[in-house]
């Protein structure tokens, strides 16, 4: 007996089940709108999907009698902006294009996009051997159905997709163990000082490269990043450059947001030269694609760490050195210092705490303005008298000292022969003065300037940058 349908009647049957499946057709939205989201409060939100051709998609929030309308396109694609009210919440929505889709159990609040190499990607249960200080007892202690979190999965692509994977979760030991450890620390203190609901959209992938967090059209300005031509020139899912902005934060464009964290730059030690000048283009694309104005955006200094011990011959505090350049060419950033908070022997340190919470404060003092709190202190200049160095600071507002005692020894100074010997240092008020018996005319000073250091320097109970006063080739 045979069984095929003639060919005709099999082509009729096919459209007939296509047209059919498109007249019942229900909307279909990216991943992060989703049951348990948290929306940006009192702002426009953009929210999207699938639909249809042609269809006219109703969008009706619980918190408004209010109803919004989007048409999608020849492809099946809608937009559609609601605006959203102050912090609370648990809401609804309604999208309705014939049948009926409802998004429940909705927060708003403050939302911030969490991206980064394997320091941000850490999750609070730690990579094998290598834990998170302070993991197991703040974890015990982490339910909070205020604070909602939400992880990207891993994607590398060679053009841009629409959606990501993931799902939203309340807090508690279980999703904050496999949530990154930094983002964690980030939004339990925002959740502490604001008490309004906070959502947190992690965007991580160890090991990645700033280059693969761009697009093609930033990266002209940097011809050394080879822009792959075909997904067969894509040697490295985190490395190559544009192919994880097109897998896991392009989908997210255009979600309203208050800003972003940022833990990166490890990866890019041996590129130090350029990376300065890339953060801040890769800033300002990100700024642009959203066009919702120069949005918050802080990041961790990388902590030190004694990179010999994976061959590489590189200083890492050259890298930093650029970190810092970025906040002062970059309006609305800021740098997380972290030169107390690296393990030696490790690139990925244990203090996670130190680095989460030291972002909020950036956030809570310079986005949310609250008063009182301080700012981390800079390096300024230095003037020469004599035999001896007096390094004043910006932000200094209180007094700078040593955190290990009444000296340090992470400091270096040099003469006119370039050859740098370390320095006696003391402090007063919020000067350091540098002396040393092997240099009697000194014309620079470095203080921590390399890869491995403990350090000691603080001002207001918060650590000072690594720096250094010359711009000798290394």
């Amino acid at each position: 007996m045979n069984y095929k349908l003639p060919i005709m009647n099999y082509k009729l049957i096919m459209a007939s089940l296509f047209v059919a499946a498109n007249v019942n057709a229900k909307v279909t939205l990216p991943k992060m709108f989703s049951d348990g989201m948290v929306m940006q409060r009192e702002t426009t939100a953009n929210v999207w999907g699938n639909a249809e051709r042609s269809a006219t998609v109703k969008v009706s929030p619980s918190w408004t009698k209010k109803t919004y309308t989007a048409k999608a396109d020849s492809n099946g694609k809608w937009k559609v902006a609601i605006e959203t009210p102050e912090a609370g919440g648990p809401y609804s929505i309604t999208f309705n294009d014939g049948e009926k889709t409802v998004l429940n159990n909705i927060l708003i609040g403050e939302l911030w996009v969490c991206s980064g190499q394997s320091n941000m990607e850490m999750q609070m249960k730690g990579f094998k051997a290598q834990p998170v200080e302070g993991a197991i007892t703040d974890g015990l202690n982490s339910r909070d159905p205020q604070l909602r979190l939400f992880t990207v999965k891993r994607n590398s692509k060679f053009e841009p997709v629409d959606t990501v994977s993931g799902q939203w979760y309340e807090a508690n030991t279980g999703s904050v163990r496999e949530f990154s450890a930094t983002a964690y620390y980030f939004g339990r203190m925002l959740r502490k000082v604001l008490d309004v609901p906070v959502g947190l959209i992690t965007v991580a992938w160890g090991g990645s490269a700033c280059e693969a967090w761009m697009t093609a059209d930033w990266l002209k300005a940097f011809p050394d990043a080879r822009i792959p031509k075909s997904p067969q020139d894509i040697k490295s899912k985190n490395r190559t450059p544009t192919v994880l902005y097109n897998g896991m934060m392009h989908p997210l464009v255009g979600m309203a947001m208050r800003g972003v964290i940022w833990y990166q730059g490890e990866d890019n030690v041996n590129r130090y030269k350029t990376y300065g000048d890339m953060l801040a283009t890769m800033i300002r694309g990100w700024r642009g694609e959203w066009n919702i104005g120069d949005f918050p955006f802080y990041y961790c200094q990388i902590a030190p760490y004694d990179y010999s011990l994976i061959n590489w011959d590189y200083n890492s505090a050259l890298l930093r050195e650029q970190q810092a350049r970025v906040e002062t060419i970059v309006p609305n950033t800021g740098m997380a210092v972290l030169m107390d908070a690296g393990l030696e022997y490790g690139i990925h340190p244990r203090k996670k705490r130190q680095a989460g919470e030291r972002l909020a404060l950036l956030a809570l003092r310079n986005t949310y303005n609250i008063a009182g709190l301080p700012e981390f202190a800079r390096y300024k200049d230095v003037e020469f008298k004599g035999d001896t160095a007096v390094i004043s600071f910006d932000k200094s507002k209180e007094w700078v000292y040593f955190n290990n005692g009444t000296t340090s020894n992470l400091f270096e100074i040099a003469g006119e022969n370039k050859v740098f010997h370390p320095a006696k240092a003391w402090t007063e008020r919020n000067r350091v003065y540098l002396k040393s018996e092997k240099v009697s005319k000194p014309v620079a000073v470095r203080y921590a300037f390399k890869n491995w250091a403990d350090g000691d320097l603080f001002c207001d109970g918060l650590p000072v940058s690594s720096f250094r006063s010359d711009d000798w080739e290394e």
